[in-house]
């Protein structure tokens, strides 16, 4: 029987967790192997997990962590397939060429450049990415980072063509039988409620997160303008919330009547070209521009090794391209994705046996696992830097380099990866066997895994008050993990499980996880690492999350109170 002892000793793979990669700053390629081996214990020991489950377990944990890097692999080959060519220097010389107001390069580049990034490659990348196009502007190299930390979170729940979504939660609630048949009971399959979850998740951000503009503006100007006032920030407003309603719409409506693929991409392309389209109209342009003190007046801490303004030497070549044959890979790759989608034939024909790795009763467990390889994104992404190859005229040389950059740097999330899913699976299937810890549940016992034994005494000591915590626990596990995909891998279970024993709309809690997971990116150590390691400024972590706090907390509250709202006023009634 589960008692307070087993609970504190369930949390022991979530606390080694945090206090190794908040507390001690390891990374979490040191991290999570220890925080799996631990979870091999706690399961062995505390919920008597045979051998087979513990190693079955795992399996289906590096299955899963297999596809999430088959998309993200094919994310990073686009990706650097356009940086290689130049045509991302053209994607982002058409941004920058708007306007010299720093305000509106914020807007251009460090919201709808960074969403974009995010939407196609997403685990890190936007910031790593936006940071130096803005320190080579001429921004100062901490303002660089903060701005496009904070303009890029509305689209991490659909970061790398939604893998936060088909992985995070599709899969971890696909994995459980109790979930997956509750699911089912209500005449749906898992994977139409992560659809569901998807636009509920959309909801809160496009009512929370249409400001982003504006806060990211506002945190620039004020910190780092001449004198600490958001009155610069307030001349343009209108801009501003233009902008995030121009993003808002066509991400919310892609998110209801599409895919959790598309979001991000979609309210970032068509955004983006409402709002230039705009300014280069003369519309919402401000009367004076606005700049960052002068260099000699800067404190130290605003800049590291590397000087700001100083560009790439290869973009002047690339700026005769035309945008539209720059941007044409990433509008192949949502056709792809689109047809695949939308139509029955094609989406049959990537589903069938041939085209997926599948590993049934696993070590004699009962515990299944595919990986539909042609189906998820990584394989359209792939196949959409193969088309690059003869548009750019890219030479073998070319190829070669954007691809081993990207094999470079999926080697980290490869490791961390790994263990951090084992850990998860282990703790969800640790309820499956015949000998697993049984808990009451409804006057009745019950056997429960480690995650559904936390999910349940939480949800019975927040009571009535969960759904405002139920984001702030996915943020947590994103600060954690510095992913919002392993977040929602780690707990959507867990928030499903807990709404279920509260009689709360299951949809809706598991929709705040999804954007709690996207907000945690603000302080997730691992992205601030990476964005500040591309100015030159690594040590400035703690100075960039004291800061990120700010956007953190509004973005938090605001999402925790549209929780209790949708869940006890406007849509109680939503499974």
């Amino acid at each position: 029987m589960v008692g307070t002892v087993e609970l504190l000793l369930a949390t022991i793979p979530l606390v080694i967790a945090a206090v190794l990669l908040v507390g001690f700053f390891w990374p979490a390629t040191r991290a999570m192997p220890v925080a799996w081996v631990t979870a091999l214990v706690v399961g062995y020991v505390v919920w008597n997990m045979p051998w087979e489950w513990l190693a079955g377990a795992s399996i289906v944990g590096v299955m899963t962590a297999l596809e999430i890097l088959w998309i993200v692999f094919g994310a990073l080959v686009l990706l650097y397939t356009l940086m290689q060519t130049g045509a991302f220097d053209r994607i982002n010389a058409g941004f920058a060429a708007v306007s010299d107001d720093r305000r509106v390069q914020i807007i251009l580049l460090a919201f709808f450049m960074a969403t974009f990034i995010e939407g196609a490659a997403g685990f890190g990348t936007p910031a790593a990415v936006v940071a130096p196009l803005l320190l080579a502007l001429g921004f100062p190299a901490l303002a660089a980072v903060i701005a496009a930390l904070i303009g890029h979170i509305i689209a991490v729940t659909y970061g790398a063509v939604g893998t936060p979504i088909i992985v995070g939660v599709e899969s971890p609630l696909g994995d459980v039988d109790t979930t997956r048949e509750a699911i089912q009971a209500e005449g749906i399959e898992v994977a139409d409620f992560a659809i569901e979850v998807a636009a509920w998740a959309a909801t809160y951000h496009a009512i929370a997160g249409f400001i982003m503009p504006l806060f990211a503006v506002g945190m620039i100007v004020y910190f780092f303008g001449e004198e600490r006032s958001i009155k610069p920030a307030l001349e343009v407003a209108p801009l501003c919330l233009f902008a995030g309603i121009a993003f808002a719409i066509p991400y919310w409506a892609s998110a209801w009547f599409l895919t959790a693929e598309f979001p991000a991409l979609i309210g970032a392309m068509v955004g983006g070209a409402i709002v230039v389209g705009a300014l280069r109209a003369g519309y919402f342009r401000p009367e004076d521009e606005w700049d960052f003190p002068a260099r000699e007046e800067w404190p130290d801490h605003w800049v590291g090794t590397i000087e700001p303004g100083q560009s790439n030497d290869s973009a002047d070549e690339t700026l005769d391209m035309p945008i539209l044959k720059a941007w044409a890979p990433y509008i192949v790759l949502i056709a792809l994705l689109i047809v695949t989608r939308i139509w029955e034939p094609a989406a049959d024909f990537i589903t069938q046996s041939v085209f997926t790795i599948q590993y049934e009763n696993i070590l004699g467990t009962g515990l299944d696992e595919s990986i539909e390889w042609m189906n998820v994104p990584g394989f359209w992404l792939i196949l959409s830097a193969l088309i690059a190859i003869p548009l750019y005229g890219m030479s073998t040389d070319d190829v070669k380099a954007a691809w081993s950059k990207a094999g470079r740097k999926i080697a980290a999330p490869f490791i961390a990866l790994i263990f951090v899913i084992a850990m998860v699976q282990v703790m969800l299937q640790s309820g499956g066997h015949e000998a697993a810890l049984q808990m009451i549940v409804e006057d009745e016992e019950t056997s429960v895994s480690m995650i559904e034994a936390l999910a349940i005494t939480t949800a019975d000591i927040a009571g009535d008050g969960y759904p405002f915590i139920a984001p702030l626990i996915g943020a947590l596990g994103a600060a954690m993990a510095g992913s919002a995909t392993v977040s929602n891998i780690t707990f959507s279970n867990f928030q499903f499980v807990s709404a279920d024993q509260l009689d709360l709309p299951k949809q809706i809690i598991v929709g705040a996880q999804a954007v709690g997971g996207a907000i945690g990116n603000l302080v997730a150590i691992h992205n601030v690492v990476a964005a500040l390691a591309t100015v030159g400024l690594v040590g400035q972590e703690g100075r960039v999350m004291r800061l990120n706090l700010i956007p953190l907390v509004y973005y938090a509250v605001v999402t925790g109170v549209l929780a209790l709202l949708f869940s006890y006023v406007f849509f109680p009634d939503v499974f």
